[in-house]
Formats: structure tokens, sequence, C-alpha cells
């Protein structure tokens, strides 16, 4: 995951060189193979080298176009083959990833875009016109800021250089707290006003008093797929699953694939364990890690991880989170922290994992992250009888409710008010317990930033777009937004890749019908029958994972007299988005064992400790200053983070 730091100046004044060597410290613990740069005139960017694939360490960035243009590229381009064919009289195989995207771009100029399949980030600089072109991949799994002053721009693929050296403090982005407090923010949104990201599948245009941001590509909602029998259904997610593997085992370096006991994880591992021995896939070697916590009587994944252990003949690195209680470990946040999602904490899980990672040099981890929610992992009925609904097939509409109420053992009737809920304002049927915004929030706060408190929750649209393509646009849009809050890793540096979220895969799924991915009794329908014979049948078999961790409630408790001194005197009851008392009395219910909301309770508190820490860095209007650490108690710096599903 290389990174790219850069500024021009859209007025044609000449730009200061010394802006690099302020940067480059920040940029060279993510690019540690080496760098290149450009200052001419009104422009500069600075390249900082991670190199993955043989091909990468060809590559000279940035790179100049035929016609002048200069492109920065990080990303791994997946269908490299396809493209060269098209411009075969201008490309061999052995152009680099760059070279290939500088051709497209000179070709077809943004249009190409929407043909680069992978995990990228791109910016474009043309001195001929003087505008600037950044883009992101479609799911979005790379980081790409920017901010415009007047008539100067910088962009970065981290946030901390924008932040650090703008020579101001910044407004704090009250919608983008709103959305980290419950289901994550949009994917648009920094925690400062004034800095934006690009968002998935979409290019930002910028020239001099112009800003323009268009998608470039998205899912085709008419587009359908439909088979006689299910073996073709499954003889086609078996090619696209192991294409989307294959894409990420290219790799000049021993890859990490993280290894739990679900069937996420442990289809990528066995997948890819097929392929290398195949020859299909060409990486060094495959290795694993697992997490397990024997402390945690509802997590019993070690008999799971090691069933896949044992079909490779070989265990991976293991690491015990019950040592990585980030409530009761005193954790001392170290440097600047950009979001609260930064690695400003050193946690024995961090140990241990970095030195998982730095043991063979592994520069790629493989994620089972988005397989459960795009594969079907939720068994609700909910999304093929909106179909029905919006169809008006009321014959198969009356027969699929008593199925799925034989299976749910619940009245049809309510499972038709399910469906037919989502058509309506959800004021009207009320707010599902599970989105309604913690009740420690100010009033004001939550009025002023409803939206992204329950979700970014959306009316079903009953004619067009079939509802379950909706609602499968609207998962993946949740999955946007929980990619754009991963911080990028660095000390040890590691790309870390998707295959459940590779683009080929999803447009499969978004085609084929519903009743495929998830009948009645058969979660995850098509996955399991697609797979069987190459995952174990233990793992295949098992059934939903129900995790109730004990360790935060614990924690609160243990904890309890720091906990309750940092409440008196918080900044967000400063900020005006929680009411202290409130969150004492909640937090007082979880030392007692109470049912709360305790994944929000421990947002909340990571979004405290998190403007603690930035009470030191002086980046944030309101609460930067002298005047204000001495109306607030010394921060002792806990890190707090929902629990992490490795699924």
């Amino acid at each position: 995951m290389s990174v790219q730091f850069g500024k021009c100046n859209f007025d044609g004044k000449p730009v200061d060189p010394d802006d690099l060597e302020e940067v480059r410290p920040v940029l060279a613990p993510f690019g540690p193979d080496g760098e290149g740069f450009i200052c001419k005139d009104n422009f500069e960017i600075l390249y900082r080298a991670f190199h993955t694939t043989k091909e990468s360490r060809r590559e000279q960035q940035p790179y100049i176009s035929v016609s002048g243009a200069v492109i920065t590229w990080d990303g791994r381009l997946d269908n490299r083959e396809e493209l060269i064919g098209q411009l075969a009289s201008e490309l061999s195989r052995e152009c680099t990833d760059v070279e290939i995207v500088a051709a497209l771009y000179e070709r077809w100029g943004t249009t190409a875009l929407g043909k680069l399949i992978g995990d990228w980030a791109l910016s474009v600089w043309n001195p001929k016109d003087g505008s600037l072109i950044l883009a992101k991949d479609v799911v979005g799994t790379r980081h790409l800021y920017y901010s415009v002053e007047k008539d100067q721009v910088a962009w970065c693929t981290i946030l901390d250089p924008l932040v650090l050296f703008a020579g101001h403090a910044f407004k704090l982005e009250e919608e983008y707290i709103a959305g980290w407090l419950a289901f994550f923010p949009a994917a648009h949104l920094t925690p400062y006003v004034g800095i934006h990201s690009v968002p998935p599948s979409s290019f930002v245009r910028l020239a001099r008093e112009q800003q323009r941001v268009s998608q470039y590509w998205d899912f085709k909602p008419d587009s359908r797929i439909r088979y006689r029998s299910d073996v073709e259904y499954e003889e086609h997610f078996r090619a696209v699953f192991a294409q989307s593997v294959r894409r990420r085992l290219r790799s000049d370096s021993p890859i990490l694939a993280e290894l739990s006991g679900g069937m996420d994880s442990s289809s990528i591992v066995c997948m890819a364990d097929l392929l290398l021995t195949r020859g299909d896939a060409h990486a060094p070697r495959l290795d694993t890690v697992s997490y397990y916590d024997d402390s945690e009587p509802s997590w019993n994944e070690r008999p799971y991880f090691t069933k896949v252990e044992e079909k490779r003949g070989r265990s991976g690195c293991h690491i015990d989170l019950a040592l990585c209680d980030p409530l009761s470990e005193e954790l001392e946040r170290s440097g600047f922290a950009a979001t609260p999602a930064s690695d400003g904490c050193d946690s024995k899980f961090q140990r241990a994992f970095s030195d998982c990672v730095q043991s063979q040099n592994y520069r790629l981890v493989l994620s089972g992250f988005g397989g459960d929610e795009v594969t079907g992992g939720v068994p609700t009925p909910t999304p093929e009888l909106e179909d029905l609904i919006a169809r008006a097939q009321i014959r198969r509409l009356a027969r699929q409710l008593m199925r799925w109420a034989l299976d749910k053992r619940k009245p049809w009737f309510h499972l038709f008010l399910d469906a037919l809920r989502g058509f309506f304002p959800a004021a009207l049927f009320g707010v599902y317990a599970h989105r309604k915004p913690a009740a420690w929030l100010n009033r004001n706060f939550v009025k002023n930033n409803r939206a992204a408190l329950c979700g970014y929750d959306g009316r079903l649209r009953l004619f067009g777009s079939p509802p379950s393509f909706q609602e499968n646009v609207s998962t993946l849009h949740a999955l946007r937004r929980q990619l754009a809050c991963t911080a990028q890793p660095s000390e040890p540096t590691y790309e870390k890749s998707y295959p459940f979220l590779d683009q080929s895969l999803l447009d499969f799924l978004y085609k084929v019908p519903r009743e495929q991915l998830v009948r009645p009794g058969q979660r995850r329908s098509l996955m399991r029958r697609a797979l069987t014979g190459i995952v174990p049948d233990m793992l295949l078999q098992r059934k939903r994972k129900a995790f109730t961790a004990r360790a935060p409630v614990a924690a609160i408790a243990a904890d309890w007299a720091n906990l309750s001194e940092i409440c008196q005197h918080m900044v967000t009851s400063y900020l005006g988005i929680i009411d202290s008392a409130a969150l004492a009395e909640t937090m007082q219910k979880a030392r007692q064992g109470m049912d709360i909301q305790m994944v929000m309770l421990l947002r909340t508190l990571n979004i405290e400790f998190w403007l603690l820490s930035m009470l030191e860095q002086d980046v944030l209007q309101g609460i930067s200053g002298k005047s204000q650490r001495t109306s607030l108690p010394a921060a002792k710096t806990l890190v707090v983070t929902s629990p992490t599903r490795i699924s």
C-alpha cells in the first residue's frame, strides 16, 4: 500500500519545496521501498513505494504520460491481461500497472476509470489545463483525502500531513462523530471540516474555482443471471470466488491470511490452498493467523480453525485475545492519531500481531471481512419477500410467507409487516431497537445528526430496481463506511485485502435470485453448496456464530474509579455531544451487568479518549490550548474500540 502526497496552486504561484521535506518523515514508514518526487512550477508530488508484486518493483512514480499528465498510482490492477489486450499495440505483458493505467487514461480520460478492477487510489495532474483528478476503486479499499483552500489543493493517501501541516486548527466534523457513534460515518467524511475523502467508485475533478465529484461506475440493477439448475449457480459462484482469491494471491512475498472459526476466512484459506496446489496462483506461501479467547464461553473458535489447519497439514500463528483487554490495559497513545481508529496505542494484541507480520516479512493480509453480509449471512426472508411485493406476485408471496413462517416459527403476518415496512418512512413503523441513538447522547446532537446516528437508513423504492438490489447496495454502503474508517498500518506496514468484496464477485451476487443465497433453514445456501468438498463440512454446517463478550463489562467494573472521574469532566460533554449524567448512569448499569447498548458505549468512550489525546495536538478548534486543558482532567490515555468480528 504505497503512499502519495501532493500540492498544487491553481493560481500559478510556485510551490514551496520545503513542503515535501516536512511531509517526507511522516510518509516514510508507510513506504519503506524508496521514493520518487516532482517539484515543478505550481505543483509538487511525493511518492513512497511499498512493493507487493514483481511488477510494482519496476515502477517509477510519479509517472509522466505521453501527454505530460503526472500520474501517481497506489494499487493492484486485477484485470491486467484484459486491459493489455484492449491496447495490444501499445502495451505488453511486461508493463507495470501504472503504465497500463496511464495508457488507458491517455486513450479514454476519466472514462477509463470504470475499466480498472482492483484495489486502488489514483491521482492525475494535468498541467495543460491545470486540473487534478483524484479517484478510488469501486469498493473503497484504499484511502485518498484532499483539502481545498482558496486556490490551493493538497491531497494524500493518509490524513496526517493534511492535518498536521495545514497551518491552522480545524472544526470537528459533527456528522463524522455521529456516524462513528453508530454505524460508521459516510465514506466521504473525515473528522475535520474542510478535509474530504474521495468517495468509492467516484472521482473528484479539481481546478481553479471548480470542484466536482462524479461517479464513474455502478452496479446495474436491471442485469440478471438466471440458470435452470442449482448446479449452474454453484459452478458460477466457485469460478468467481476462485478468481477473487487468485487475484489477491498475486504477490512476490509470503501472504498471511486471517483464519477464524467462521466460514468466510476458512473459505478463503481453503480456496487459496486449492489454487496454489493446482499451480493456478503463484504466491510463495500462504500462512494463517488465528485469534482465540478461552475466557469467553460463547467464543469457542479453536476447534474450527484447527480443523482447517488439520486439512492444510500445518498450524498458523495463534493470538490470545484474553491478553488484550483494551479497557483494563494501561495504553499510552504515542504521537498523533488522525482518527479514532488510528493506531495511537501500543496494545498487547497489536504487538503480537506485529510480531507475527514481521516474523516472515508478510506484506499482504487476507481478511474475510464482508463475507457474511454479501453472501446471505443474515438468514432473513425480507429482501426476497420485498421483491415479491414489488412485483405483485401474490401467490408466490403467500407460499414463501408460509415456508418462512414455519422455519422462523413466527406468524406469517409478522414477516409480511417486516417486509412491508421497508417501503414506508421509519417514523411510521418506529425505529428498530438496534438503530436507536444511544440514550446518553445530547438531544440537540441527535436532532442535528439523526441520519448518521440511524445508519443513513432510507426508504425502499417500490418502482425501479428490485428491493433486494436496493438492500444489497445499502449493505455495500455500510461496508464502504466501515472500510473508510480503517487506519493504514505502519511499523510494520502491510496491505489488507478482502476477497469477498471483489467487484466481479459482488456483481455476480447482486444478479442472482435472492432465494439462491438464502433459503428457509439454509443460511448462506449458495456458498455452502458451492464449497462442499473444498471447505471442511464442520465449517460449512456450523450454525451462525453468537458471541457475547463479557470482557467489556468486567473491564468497566475493574477500572470504575478512573472512568467515573473521566465522566465528570468530558470533552464530549463540553462539545454538546453527550449528556455526562446519562452516560454515568448507563455505565453504572453496565458495571452491574445490566443489558445496555454496549457497542455504542465503547464507541463513545473511544471518541472521548481520542479527543483527550487531541488536546495535546492543537489541531481541533474548541478543544485546543491551555485554557481547555485546565478545565479537563489529566488524560489517562485509554483506547476503546468495538469488538472486531473476524469471519
